[in-house]
């Protein structure tokens, strides 16, 4: 499987509305709940209506469009970053899968990813 490295930093936000999101943002992701708002954008562009942030993520995404058949795709991934002790946090849109991690680690997870059969550009 082919992991396509997201060349930008990112940082996860809690927000009180999405008022001050700018949608034209080339990257980000924002889910709501009845509990809360979550966004994860390029950390240039933080809302100065965050409540909460948290700096200093990079990003690869899973290569093409994944069917919604395919089982396994994340488990797969997290379970060797897992073992390698590094967090992710995943993000998953209609055609594909982004793997997170603490910018600090992300060479070692790129490295661990490459060591189990996975090409990453």
């Amino acid at each position: 499987m082919e992991l396509q490295k997201i060349e930008c930093d990112f940082s996860i936000c809690k927000l009180d509305s999405v008022e001050q999101v700018d949608f034209s943002q080339e990257y980000m992701f924002l889910q709501k709940t009845s509990d809360e708002i979550s966004f994860v954008c390029e950390s240039i562009n933080i809302p100065s209506n965050a409540v909460s942030v948290e700096a200093g993520w990079k990003a690869v995404k899973v290569s093409g469009i994944l069917d919604f058949g395919l089982v396994g795709v994340i488990a797969g991934i997290s379970k060797i970053l897992a073992d390698a002790k590094i967090g992710i946090f995943v993000i998953s849109t209609f055609n594909t899968d982004y793997i997170v991690m603490k910018a600090e680690e992300f060479p070692k997870g790129v490295q661990v990813l490459e060591q189990n059969g996975y090409t990453i550009k």
